[in-house]
């Protein structure tokens, strides 16, 4: 049986402002990512988005950003090796503190927005993020897996550094030609049609292809499918791209 990780992005709000409904996500989902508060996420959301998945045992991955409030870390970043692992380092300490705090623990990394998309390509900066998952080690001693595109630069240098990986797709984000995610700043980056959505979500978990947006189908095998949080009605298309994958014979759980 065909197996898959449903995954979205949780926390993300600031004091009073909230973007993700992540009591409803969190009903759906099988992880977790939390903003660790360089994107989004304060406090007191990041605890309440751990105690709320330490309940619900929906796995919790850090998600992980430049140092960008204002522009929701959807802003490429210069900032040099050593200093972009000391702040993934300082969000994965602050993150684990709550998850171990509501019984449970960070189970993951994932980076958020410009960052994801820089280590697709920049080898420095996907070094940075290894070098932050090896100086942050488990209670077992063990490195968190990281999940990201397949074909990047960061999951290959994971998977040199001894690293576990989790490959990811995106079932409400248009793909290019290559195989990446084309830009936010591209028209029809962002899939709205919640028909569309679950379709490609089916076909990515079972098929493992999507149709790129210059209309090539492209080869996508992922371990976890993620659904945006921040997109409008997020929960309920989640659940219904849940639902449809059962429908399909596709699993959905965790991944290992």
């Amino acid at each position: 049986m065909v197996t898959i990780d449903l995954n979205a992005d949780l926390g993300e709000g600031f004091g009073r402002w909230t973007l993700t409904d992540d009591e409803a996500l969190l009903t759906v989902v099988t992880s977790a990512n939390v903003a660790c508060g360089f994107h989004a996420g304060d406090p007191s959301t990041i605890r309440r988005v751990c105690e709320l998945a330490a309940e619900r045992g929906v796995r919790i991955g850090a998600q992980v950003s430049y140092r960008d409030l204002a522009g929701f870390g959807r802003r490429s970043m210069e900032v040099p090796r050593r200093e972009l692992a000391d702040e993934i380092v300082y969000q994965l300490g602050a993150l684990d503190l709550f998850a171990r705090s509501a019984g449970t623990a960070v189970a993951y990394l994932k980076p958020h927005g410009a960052l994801y998309n820089r280590v697709v390509w920049d080898q420095e900066q996907a070094g940075a993020v290894v070098d932050a998952l090896l100086a942050h080690r488990r209670a077992d001693g063990r490195a968190l897996p990281v999940l990201g595109l397949p074909g990047s630069a960061l999951l290959a240098a994971a998977e040199a550094a001894g690293l576990p990986v989790v490959a990811e797709a995106f079932a409400d984000r248009a793909y290019t030609a290559q195989g990446t995610l084309l830009p936010r700043t591209e028209p029809g980056a962002v899939l709205h049609d919640p028909d569309a959505v679950v379709a490609r979500a089916v076909r990515m978990a079972r098929d493992g292809e999507v149709v790129a947006a210059d209309g090539s189908l492209i080869t996508v095998r992922a371990g976890s499918l993620c659904v945006h949080g921040d997109t409008p009605g997020a929960a309920a298309l989640a659940l219904r791209v849940r639902e449809a994958l059962v429908a399909a014979g596709v699993g959905v759980e965790a991944f290992v």
